[in-house]
């Protein structure tokens, strides 16, 4: 009985405890108890979690609070360190951007220097070959225009004064200097060094036009200078081929040793020796082999000058009768005919064949009206038979001046002219020195 009411004292007991304490089970519905002793307290899911996140940031704000204070001089330090770095970076590209700038600018005062001595070159050279054209265009001329050949062709006897004309020798380079002087100049002996101061492609053309400038420059003056070299070899040519020709016109007529035309050839004085400067240029000595040609050609056209080798009319006048032995018009006998005798008109110009003097003028027996010139060296020429005087005694005549008119005067059956050539008093045959007069074509003409 005992033992019964025990063990339902234990199933009371056991009911009490289980109505007694239901919170357990609400915990598992939603909420958390929390208990000390005999005390409880019950706190929900919301409330739970954000204590245990407010502690959990505490917490954290701690350690890193802590961490701070414990390594914030390293921070500091480093970070201070990190700005002197970009500091010092700054400055050394400022520096050398600065370092760039100035040899920039010093390149571009070389490159400016180099263009202006470069421009001081061209103007000197253009001065110089202006020079030369005006002394250039002071050399008389061999030919008959007086213009100069750009090209020296053999002469002949056909050749006369017809041949086109060539250029003047005035060609010269006017240029004016870039009104831009600041701007990036440059020098055709470094291209490449110039090129490296220029940093952008507008400048880069810029200068490259300045260069293609200076090289027109240059260019221009080189073609220059050419064609005035080539002025002066055919001017050289030409002297010398007509100073042969004379040469050898003198020595077919047997006269390059005559005492009076080797007298003119004659000279003579003490050797000095030519100084030239050490720095003449070679125009300057060509020029000077061109004047000695001239000098020589002249001495020898003075010379031919005073040989009688022109017709005394035109060229176009038939020859009646020659030089020597034939018959008498008038006695019909063998007789010694001392010249030639040219068919002519009345009135028809006689002109003379050398320079000379008038040695005598007016009738002479049966020569008639009759002119006689002294060319000096012996020789002398006569022109009868005349209609009309046109010189007076002592008169200085020139080649081709008129000194009378054909007529029939004296012993004449006919309007002619009667030519004669003499040396030294004795009759010569014209025909010798008209035929070398053919042969020197215009190796003496305007002289």
């Amino acid at each position: 009985m005992s033992h019964r009411s025990r063990g339902h004292d234990y199933r009371a007991d056991s009911g009490r405890v289980m109505r007694a304490h239901p919170a357990p089970r609400a915990q598992a519905r939603g909420g958390f108890t929390l208990g000390h002793g005999s005390r409880q307290v019950r706190v929900g899911p919301v409330t739970f979690w954000i204590t245990v996140g407010s502690l959990v940031v505490m917490a954290g704000w701690s350690l890193a609070t802590g961490t701070y204070f414990a390594f914030k001089d390293d921070v500091l330090t480093r970070l201070l360190a990190r700005q002197k770095d970009q500091q010092y970076a700054y400055e050394d590209r400022i520096a050398e951007l600065r370092s760039q700038v100035d040899r920039i600018t010093s390149r571009q005062l070389l490159d400016q220097e180099r263009f202006e001595q470069k421009l001081e070159q061209i103007t000197r050279r253009q001065a110089v070959l202006e020079s030369r054209a005006a002394t250039l265009n002071g050399v008389p001329d061999p030919t008959p225009t007086g213009s100069i050949r750009s090209r020296p062709a053999p002469l002949s006897d056909t050749q006369s004064g017809a041949q086109p004309k060539a250029s003047p020798i005035s060609d010269t380079v006017i240029f004016t200097a870039p009104p831009d002087r600041e701007a990036r100049l440059e020098s055709r002996q470094a291209p490449a060094f110039r090129l490296a101061a220029v940093e952008s492609p507008v400048e880069r053309a810029a200068a490259a036009g300045l260069e293609g400038t200076i090289a027109r420059l240059q260019s221009s003056l080189d073609r220059v200078e050419t064609r005035q070299t080539a002025t002066l070899n055919a001017l050289e040519e030409s002297y010398e081929v007509r100073a042969r020709r004379i040469r050898s016109v003198l020595a077919d007529l047997g006269l390059e040793n005559r005492k009076g035309i080797a007298a003119q050839a004659a000279v003579g004085g003490p050797f000095v020796p030519l100084k030239l400067r050490n720095d003449t240029g070679s125009f300057e000595r060509h020029l000077y082999r061109v004047n000695t040609a001239r000098s020589n050609y002249e001495r020898l056209a003075r010379t031919i000058g005073a040989v009688p080798v022109r017709k005394p009319v035109a060229s176009d006048v038939e020859l009646s009768s020659g030089f020597g032995v034939r018959t008498d018009p008038f006695l019909r006998t063998p007789a010694m005919h001392t010249g030639l005798d040219f068919r002519g008109s009345t009135g028809d110009p006689v002109r003379a064949t050398a320079n000379g003097r008038v040695e005598s003028a007016g009738a002479n027996g049966g020569y008639g009206k009759m002119v006689e010139l002294d060319h000096g060296n012996g020789f002398t020429t006569r022109y009868a038979h005349l209609s009309e005087i046109e010189v007076r005694v002592g008169q200085t005549v020139r080649i081709g001046q008129i000194v009378g008119r054909v007529g029939s005067t004296g012993r004449s059956t006919g309007p002619h002219l009667h030519y004669e050539t003499r040396i030294d008093g004795e009759a010569i045959d014209p025909q010798k020195f008209l035929r070398a007069g053919l042969r020197l074509g215009n190796a003496v003409n305007g002289l």
